[in-house]
């Protein structure tokens, strides 16, 4: 891209010092090329978008009207943040955003000053950016701390619980809610329908914003002024919520003013205690397909910004994602019972089929990991079967409700884990890493793995038919190929597969692992077993098998530490058998993003790497089998 000849204004900002000692009549074509070069850049790379393009002109009014990276500026929900790395000296690698070696796809505090908090989840902005305003007053330090909040963020509860208290310790901290009315797909709640009001009210708080500066605030008129406010404003917008929180609520204005931005920005910034500014905007703003297709447009792949995303051809293979899908169909016409349950992400963990078919039995809950789980287990406790519908990272969110809530009282709830394991391109923040390692010292959980798609499948019909707490964890993209049944067929609770009988070494392989273990198995005639169950363990298969040899792999794409390979040895050592194991799994470090490919390289967990950590280990077998 020729920076100097087709972006002549950004081509002179390297830094937002730059960006300050631009006029403020010249900020909107900042904007302009901003955007148009966010465009290229991602239709050339691929990455977030729509997210991006709505906050070009908030972007740009922040780092001119505040003194960053002095000025703390925390960005939430992260996706939201390629405009704020072009402005801070990462311009000329955003094409390497998502790849080995390249940009985090999030703000991240190692990559730059300017990224004050790494957020990869969503709704900790005004709880971190709290903290930071606390800690700078302490120190008598003047800096101003900015939250900025949306895509969704502000439906957490995390982010109600930092409200609440930063009213009450009244900081002198900014809270910009960006509020566009979309997560990945369109926001839900009743916290929306009242921004919708206030959207609708553009002239009403006008009015108000103009009576507030022209009347004196201790004359009578002011005080009837001020008292008659707080009857009226709560019919048409949202500030009374926000200022019976403690926080001085300003807005809603529009987001894609740059001179209107400039304004309020400018008026808030000096003024005492928590500040709120409700500026409203519209994801994929500036380029007409994201904004008429905002979900399909959230994050993309390379594409032509002439033509548009290209119609994806349908995949030569399911994902995990379909299966669960179609299973989720299936089931529900079995069985009415089961309800679909989503924290927010309804197109990624595949309930867009279900939320049309059984919209009764449907609920996005927006991103509400906690109160996901707990709605799960009050739908259990009076005979409903529940499905959540979960990333393996946003799961850890929820921790203590499937302790707690679920697992300890024993309710029949059923987790589908998606994006277990590897996700890559993501990064460390949405890896599914440690979910075998969390759940499996649950008592009463039961935990499965799939190694093919037919597998998921059954097992996901196991977890259903159970009658307690069952997690079932797949990755992200597609199985292997293996053949579907259309019956909604369970497997025998705890039984492992025999897959290979070989000699001398047993692998034991959980879930995707499976499909390296084949080919390593033949080459070492080593014995293979697809272990399926995490938890209850098959431990008679265990036990057998190590009679019978002289050493055990154990193969996974969690965390060893704690991990699957750690519940085999546990096994061995609560029996008194001793036996060298090789545990092969994710290692005790956060993985750099990239491809799934490149991280499972980087794991050690490719063939390549599972086959050399093996013959370093166990030289014996591999010479002897290749004599």
């Amino acid at each position: 891209m020729n920076i100097p000849t087709r972006f002549a204004h950004l081509a002179t900002i390297e830094t937002p010092a730059d960006l300050r000692r631009v006029l403020d009549e010249e900020l909107p074509a900042v904007a302009d090329e901003l955007r148009q070069y966010l465009i290229e850049s991602v239709a050339s790379s691929g990455g977030h978008f729509g997210a991006g393009l709505g906050v070009v002109e908030l972007t740009v009014a922040l780092h001119h009207v505040f003194d960053t990276p002095r000025d703390r500026l925390v960005w939430d929900v992260g996706h939201q943040c390629y405009p704020h790395k072009i402005l801070t000296g990462r311009r000329d690698r955003i094409t390497t955003i998502k790849k080995k070696d390249g940009l985090a796809p999030f703000p991240r505090r190692e990559e730059s000053e300017y990224d004050t908090f790494g957020v990869g989840h969503s709704s900790t902005s005004i709880s971190a950016a709290l903290g930071m305003a606390i800690a700078a007053q302490r120190k008598g330090d003047h800096r101003k701390v900015v939250a900025v909040i949306g895509d969704g963020a502000m439906t957490a509860g995390m982010a109600f619980e930092a409200l609440n208290h930063g009213g009450d310790v009244e900081p002198n901290m900014l809270v910009v809610f960006n509020d566009n009315g979309m997560s990945i797909s369109e926001n839900v709640g009743a916290l929306t329908k009242m921004m919708a009001r206030a959207m609708a009210s553009h002239t009403l708080n006008a009015w108000r914003e103009r009576a507030k500066r022209a009347i004196p605030k201790q004359s009578f008129f002011g005080r009837f002024f001020k008292r008659w406010e707080e009857h009226a404003k709560g019919m048409f917008v949202p500030s009374t919520l926000f200022e019976e929180l403690g926080f001085h609520y300003t807005g809603p204005i529009d987001g894609h003013d740059i001179p209107q931005l400039l304004h309020a920005l400018r008026m808030v910034k000096d003024l005492p205690g928590p500040q709120l500014l409700h500026v409203v905007t519209t994801k994929g703003k500036g380029y007409a397909p994201a904004e008429q297709a905002q979900i399909e447009y959230h994050a993309v792949g390379p594409f032509d910004p002439q033509a548009g995303l290209a119609k994806k051809a349908a995949p030569a293979r399911q994902t995990y994602t379909d299966v669960f899908s179609d299973w989720l169909c299936d089931q529900a016409a079995a069985d009415e019972r089961l309800l679909g349950i989503t924290p927010a992400m309804r197109e990624g963990s595949g309930l867009v089929r279900f939320s049309k078919e059984y919209p009764q039995r449907y609920f996005d809950v927006a991103i509400a990991e906690q109160h996901a789980v707990t709605l799960a287990a009050g739908m259990a406790c009076e005979g409903a079967k529940p499905v959540v519908a979960i990333y393996s990272t946003f799961l850890q969110r929820a921790y203590d409700q499937a302790i707690h809530d679920v697992a300890l009282q024993n309710l029949d709830v059923t987790f589908a884990i998606d994006r277990a394991g590897v996700v890559g391109p993501d990064g460390a923040t949405h890896a599914g890493s440690f979910d075998l390692s969390f759940l499996r010292c649950l008592p009463n959980m039961v935990i499965m793995a799939p190694a093919d798609e037919n597998e998921c499948r059954m097992m996901l019909s196991t977890g259903f038919a159970y009658d307690g707490p069952a997690a079932i964890r797949y990755p992200r993209g597609t199985g292997p190929g293996v053949a579907m049944h259309k019956e909604l067929d369970t497997l025998p609770l705890g039984k492992a597969e025999l897959r290979r009988r070989g000699r001398r070494l047993a692998l034991l392989s959980f879930g995707a692992m499976l499909a390296p273990a084949v080919e390593i198995a033949a080459e070492l005639d080593a014995t293979l077993v697809n272990m399926r169950f995490v938890k209850p363990l098959d431990e008679a298969m265990i036990l057998e098998l190590a009679k019978t040899h002289e050493a055990f792999v154990t193969l996974e794409d969690n965390a060893v530490a704690g991990g699957a390979g750690s519940a085999v040895a546990e096994c061995l050592a609560a029996h008194g058998v001793t036996l060298p194991i090789l545990h092969l799994g994710l290692p005790d470090v956060y993985l750099e993003h990239g491809s799934r490919e490149e991280v499972l390289t980087m794991a050690g967990l490719d063939l390549p790497g599972i086959r050399n950590a093996i013959r370093a280990r166990f030289p014996q077998f591999a010479a002897a089998a290749s004599a």
